[in-house]
C-alpha cells in the first residue's frame, strides 16, 4: 500500500465530510456529523479486524460520505421509501468515493474493490463485504442505538434489532456482545434475541 495516497485519500473523504451542516457534539467536542460518524467507522474497523484491507479502510472512512446531500426526507416515509433511499446513498457513497480515489490516481483495482464494498455487494458472501457491514452495525448499536431506541415504540426497536442482527456475521454478534452499552440497551437487545 502507499502510505503517502492512502492518507491523501482519507484526507480528501475528511475534507468532504468536513462541509456537513450537522454538528454533532461528542465528549464536549462539536464535529460535523458524517465526519465523527466517519472516525466512528475507522475506529470500529479497526477493533473489529486487525488488519483490513486497504480497499476496506477505504470503504469505512467513506461509509456515509456526504450523506446529508441525499435527505431521508427526500424519500416517502415507508418501507420501500426506505430501502430505495438506502440503495441510492450506497450508489452515491461509491461514486463520490471514487471519484475522489480517481482524483489522486488510486489504482483502478482497489477503486473498484472500495465500490463492490459500498455497494455492499456479495454480503455474506464475500468477507469483506461482510465485515464492513458488521463494521456499520457495531457502529450503530455503540454509538447511535440509545437515541433511535428513545425515539421509538418498542416493538419498532425489537425489529430493527433483529434486522441488524441478521445482517451480521457470527463474528460481529460475538463483537456486539462485547461493546459497553446502557443496561436498558442490552435489556432490549436480550429480547429482541430470544
Amino acid at each position: 500500500m502507499n502510505t503517502e495516497k492512502f492518507n491523501r485519500a482519507i484526507q480528501l473523504i475528511d475534507q468532504a465530510n468536513s462541509e456537513d451542516p450537522n454538528i454533532e457534539t461528542w465528549q464536549g467536542k462539536e464535529y460535523p456529523k458524517e465526519v465523527l460518524y466517519s472516525l466512528r467507522m475507522s475506529d470500529m474497523l479497526t477493533n473489529f479486524m486487525p488488519s483490513p484491507s486497504t480497499a476496506l479502510k477505504l470503504a469505512a472512512r467513506s461509509q456515509h460520505i456526504c450523506r446529508w446531500e441525499h435527505p431521508r426526507k427526500d424519500y416517502e416515509m415507508n418501507r420501500s421509501g426506505y430501502l430505495l433511499w438506502r440503495k441510492e446513498q450506497n450508489k452515491f457513497h461509491a461514486k463520490k468515493t471514487g471519484e475522489i480515489l480517481a482524483s489522486i490516481d488510486f489504482d483502478a483495482e482497489t477503486i473498484e474493490k472500495v465500490q463492490f464494498l459500498l455497494l455492499k455487494k456479495q454480503l455474506k458472501k464475500d468477507l469483506q463485504t461482510q465485515a464492513l457491514e458488521d463494521v456499520v452495525c457495531l457502529v450503530f448499536l455503540q454509538y447511535y442505538f440509545t437515541d433511535f431506541a428513545a425515539a421509538h415504540s418498542e416493538e419498532k426497536i425489537i425489529s430493527v434489532l433483529q434486522k441488524t442482527w441478521a445482517k451480521m456475521s457470527e463474528q460481529g454478534h460475538q463483537k456486539a456482545l462485547t461493546l459497553s452499552l446502557p443496561e436498558n440497551d442490552k435489556e432490549l437487545i436480550v429480547k429482541a434475541l430470544s
